[in-house]
């Protein structure tokens, strides 16, 4: 079947008969399939005790920090990098540094011609100092790598670091496999199959590393963690088409298949009228603008082997697949309704770190189930689109004046963490592209966190931390709440523009019934969700939440 012929089979397809395409099928496409893009995966990492001069294949990666290159001369003065000039032609490697002013400083590369016999291609990739050397650097130093095997058509591909202060351990083995694996990725579902790039590497080694159990186990971590932060990325970048909430319980059904430890329930509109005191109506009164029913996505992960005070965790992520704004709808320049299939770019950290889990199957005996919710629905107009000014009922009997149609995610979310509570959740963290505001406070790369308490959001940042993802937390500011005091029902939905992030965090704490048993946070991640530069998704906060459970 011609493209073309694909292309218009796929987008005439009621949304309800489609499949939201994986960037990792391999198949191509035909009559009954939408289109696939080249794979990101497919590539073993492997770690190696051999040095980076007896590298033999087609491209060799060196992370260089600071001290490696003289400020002032550009003299090499590291001795592995001396050794790898020695294999190359005199003195090119050198003439380049000298040429490009090569100060190994972060971002920064230089990359020459190898020679026969060792690495084709030598790339030399700045870290910055030596001395403020973090996860972030080596992951970086990872997705270097992977950007520069997309240059060619490498096949083998070796990645070092010439001069760590201690040589690079599983740690750095996680971190440097974590950005390859983020790097490789390239969404290319809906473009001519004959313009798409292929990712040809088949192996990868990280040099100077010891093998051995740690290692090994911390590579095979960190490559099921970066799918699911792949998994975030596809269906964040998915069209609101092809990721409406019945793409989303799909994409659920898909990981519970990885394991028996994984289990799944949807309920559909009639259960959530029926469920708690009152049925969820702040969620459902979300819903019901849209032609697209709402579908309730819980998966639970079960660990066989729990201890006896093993604990049951919640994350709750909201999963508004497209946000027209309601009634209030979205209108003029900033109001960014273009990207608003990026408003469940909580559901998909959700289901990306659910995702992880299921490949993962941790067994910490502190851990007795893992619980992951989406809400999922859009926030339409029609004519039975919720008003301005509308009452509406939680499913534990709160009534929230709707005041602003375009403040719908936190509707959603509040049934959602009454759901979780109902489970027997008692360490819950939700995560939502909630609030305009968390942009303006924070820009585009750091997501705010709210905690309840001190040791949630310290194992949180600690969380993050190991993946390179940056969050800031904000002072839950209990004055502020007098600007959700409504004089017709127990609270509004919005208040004033001065601290609207702060604001919806407060809204939601105050779902959070029994504050003494259950541990709450709420990661707003509307800024890094989405990269401007690229115009694609990040994959942010999957990575954390993941960690965030295998520390436990």
């Amino acid at each position: 079947m011609s493209r073309a012929a694909v292309m218009r089979s796929l987008f005439s397809t009621p949304r309800h008969l489609l499949r939201i395409p994986s960037v990792r099928s391999a198949s191509s496409a035909s009559a009954t399939s939408t289109p696939s893009a080249v794979t990101s995966s497919g590539f073993s990492v492997t770690s190696s005790p051999s040095s980076p001069t007896a590298f033999v294949g087609d491209v060799l990666v060196i992370g260089a920090f600071a001290d490696a290159i003289d400020a002032d001369s550009f003299a090499v003065s590291d001795a592995t990098l001396k050794e790898i000039s020695s294999t190359m032609t005199a003195g090119v490697l050198e003439e380049i540094i000298v040429e490009e002013e090569f100060k190994a400083e972060p971002g920064s590369s230089v990359r020459a011609r190898g020679t026969a016999g060792t690495a084709k291609t030598v790339c030399i990739v700045g870290m910055g100092k030596a001395s403020d050397a973090t996860p972030a650097a080596f992951r970086k130093l990872g997705e270097a790598a992977a950007a520069e095997a997309k240059k060619g058509k490498p096949v083998s591909v070796g990645v070092a670091v010439a001069n760590a202060a201690t040589p690079p351990s599983a740690k750095e083995a996680d971190a440097i496999t974590t950005g390859l694996s983020l790097g490789a990725f390239s969404d290319e579902r809906f473009k001519d199959p004959k313009k798409r790039k292929p990712f040809t590497v088949e192996k990868i080694e990280l040099l100077g590393l010891e093998g051995g159990d740690q290692t090994d186990a911390a590579i095979d971590v960190a490559e099921k963690i970066a799918a699911g932060a792949n998994l975030t990325r596809e269906l964040v970048n998915a069209p609101p088409n092809m990721a409406a909430p019945r793409h989303l319980a799909e994409t659920a059904a898909d990981i519970a298949a990885k394991t028996d430890r994984m289990t799944l329930k949807v309920l559909e509109k009639d259960e959530c009228e029926k469920w708690g005191e009152c049925g969820m109506g702040l969620y459902l009164g979300v819903a019901q603008a849209s032609d697209e029913p709402p579908k309730f996505i819980h998966l639970k992960y079960t660990n066989p082997k729990a201890g006896a005070d093993a604990k049951k965790i919640g994350i709750v992520g909201k999963g508004v697949t497209f946000d027209a704004g309601g009634l209030n709808i979205k209108a003029g320049p900033g109001s960014m309704i273009e990207l608003m299939k990026f408003d469940m770019g909580g559901a998909g950290a959700t289901l990306g770190a659910a995702d992880a889990i299921a490949r993962i199957c941790p067994e910490n005996p502190s851990i007795a189930e893992v619980h992951f919710f989406v809400a999922a629905c859009e926030n339409m107009i029609s004519g039975n689109a919720m008003h301005p000014g509308d009452i509406l009922t939680a499913a534990n009997g709160t009534t929230v004046e709707v005041n602003n149609t375009d403040a719908e995610g936190r509707l959603t979310l509040a049934d959602a963490l009454l759901y979780a509570q109902a489970e027997g959740c008692t360490e819950i963290v939700d995560v939502a592209t909630l609030t305009g505001a968390q942009i303006i406070a924070l820009g585009d790369t750091v997501a705010a966190m709210y905690a309840g308490r001190d040791d949630m959001a310290a194992s949180l940042e600690a969380a993050s931390k190991e993946c390179g993802e940056k969050f800031w937390r904000m002072p839950l500011e209990q004055s502020y709440f007098e600007q959700l005091k409504s004089s017709c029902a127990d609270m509004k939905n919005t208040g004033t523009r001065a601290g609207g992030s702060i604001t919806a965090a407060l809204f939601l704490e105050k779902f959070i019934e029994d504050k003494e048993k259950v541990s709450w946070a709420h990661l707003d991640i509307a800024g890094p969700v989405w990269d401007g530069k690229s115009n694609s998704a990040t994959g942010f906060a999957a990575g954390t939440l993941a960690r965030w459970v295998l520390n436990k």
